[in-house]
């Protein structure tokens, strides 16, 4: 019951090379020319951005909003790193003096 059942790989019975594929060519006839595009109206050039005093402000109180989260995060990695090297040296220092010891 608690054995594991492998299943078995049947032989192959008929022949194991693919059958030929027929590749017949083909011939390419020309067609007809696309039309070539009509001349349009001239589309009139998009204005530059307009900034606002308060959409000015919105995008500087972001920019400074994301500058302050990613330094939090990064001061916040090289603590722990600064705090993980401190207790690997400390432990370090300990086995040695036991080791020491004996």
């Amino acid at each position: 019951m608690f054995r594991p059942k492998v299943p078995t790989m049947p032989q192959p019975t008929g022949p194991a090379v693919p059958p030929a594929v027929v590749v017949e060519p083909t011939t390419i006839t020309p067609g007809a020319t696309a039309p070539s595009p009509a001349p349009g109206a001239p589309v009139p050039p998009r204005p530059a951005a307009l900034f606002t005093p308060g959409s000015a402000l919105a995008l500087v109180g972001g920019g400074t909003a994301v500058v302050l989260i990613v330094g939090a995060v990064l001061v916040s990695m090289l603590l722990a790193v600064a705090i993980t090297a401190t207790s690997v040296a400390v432990c370090a220092v300990v086995v040695r003096s036991i080791l020491t010891r004996r």
